[in-house]
């Protein structure tokens, strides 16, 4: 053993050089690092092949780790509940949810029910609450079985429609599909009904393609269509199949004042603004303004986001400005931020 050991320390000493050595010959030691570094990977991969895979969950846990997650029926109507207004959505909503659920009841006792299309309309300004609430209603229709995913996908005319003749079909199709289970909703769905005159717009092809898929998926689609109301009626009408399975109307009204009002103070309230009274009143006198005074253009709640937006702006430029700060500062949105971000 000690004249192996005397041979080791006998060859390792013959191959030692000076530091200094290694120095001069870069090559030689990236060469050696590069080596060192291959046997370190793969050590690892051997290390990671042999290592015992970590157990699957099983899927009766999945499954339950999964319900856990997703909102209840009974959630989900307390969160349509709080939304600002839409008193007669709200109504309709639960009306159609108990229809729906009155009908599996009578499935399941053996009752025959007449056919149901759910298929909805949503018309009104943009701003309404259209979007929140189909999203709603594609969490409550997957909590009562209805949908077996309960996603909601949007698109508009340039999510369905190609330039090309053939292409329309098959990029309506892939916007079903990824809908199956859910809710296709359409925004502006007015505009793939050609004007008149117009021969060859390619809207009218995926409206055919859609009414062919709805039949197809019947058990597993809902498409909400959602415009303006006028052009939306024109939409209906302007093809017989749209009219046979679009038999549910939403009528999205404008808020009023006190609701612009109410949503505006939900946002302020979310961020952890808090306005000064003479702010509170400048807020209630612009919102009672520019309702009375709202035009086919009136972006409801979109304006009161813009406008929230544009005074948080306003008020980042006021703090910014100040040698020192304040919580108090941080927080305080005074009538002068609200009279300038009315400017903008």
């Amino acid at each position: 053993m000690d004249d192996i050991n005397k041979q080791d320390k006998t060859e390792l000493a013959r191959n030692l050089r000076p530091a200094g050595a290694y120095l001069d010959d870069l090559s030689g030691f990236a060469d050696l690092l590069g080596t060192i570094r291959q046997a370190e990977n793969a050590a690892k991969e051997m290390l990671d092949e042999t290592a015992p895979a970590a157990p699957a969950a099983p899927a009766a846990e999945q499954a339950e780790a999964t319900a856990a997650t997703e909102p209840s029926l009974e959630e989900l109507l307390e969160k349509l509940d709080t939304l600002v207004g839409l008193e007669n959505i709200k109504q309709s909503v639960k009306s159609l949810i108990n229809y729906v659920k009155i009908r599996t009841l009578r499935e399941e006792n053996g009752l025959p029910n007449p056919p149901l299309s759910l298929h909805m309309v949503f018309t009104g300004n943009p701003g309404t609450g259209k979007t929140t609430v189909a999203r709603i209603l594609s969490e409550l229709y997957k909590a009562i079985g209805v949908l077996s995913k309960g996603q909601l996908i949007e698109v508009d005319r340039s999510g369905l429609v190609a330039g090309f003749v053939g292409q329309t079909a098959i990029k309506t199709s892939e916007a079903v599909t990824s809908a199956l289970g859910g809710i296709l909703f359409i925004d502006e769905a007015y505009s793939l009904a050609p004007d008149a005159g117009m021969v060859n717009d390619f809207g009218r092809e995926s409206i055919e393609t859609l009414l062919k898929l709805m039949e197809d998926h019947r058990n597993d689609l809902i498409i909400i269509v959602a415009g303006y109301s006028e052009p939306m009626e024109r939409f209906i009408t302007s093809n017989p199949g749209l009219e046979s399975r679009f038999n549910r109307y939403f009528i999205f009204e404008d808020y009023n004042s006190d609701e612009l009002l109410a949503i505006f103070n939900s946002m302020c309230s979310k961020s952890e603004y808090i306005l000064t009274d003479d702010a509170e009143e400048y807020a209630r006198e612009h919102f009672r303004v520019i309702y009375e005074t709202r035009d086919e253009n009136f972006g409801n709640a979109r304006h009161v986001r813009n406008f929230f937006e544009n005074i948080v702006s306003v008020h980042s430029d006021r703090i910014s400005a100040l040698d020192g700060h304040t919580r108090e500062d941080l927080t305080t949105v005074i009538c002068e931020d609200l009279e300038q971000a009315a400017a903008l």
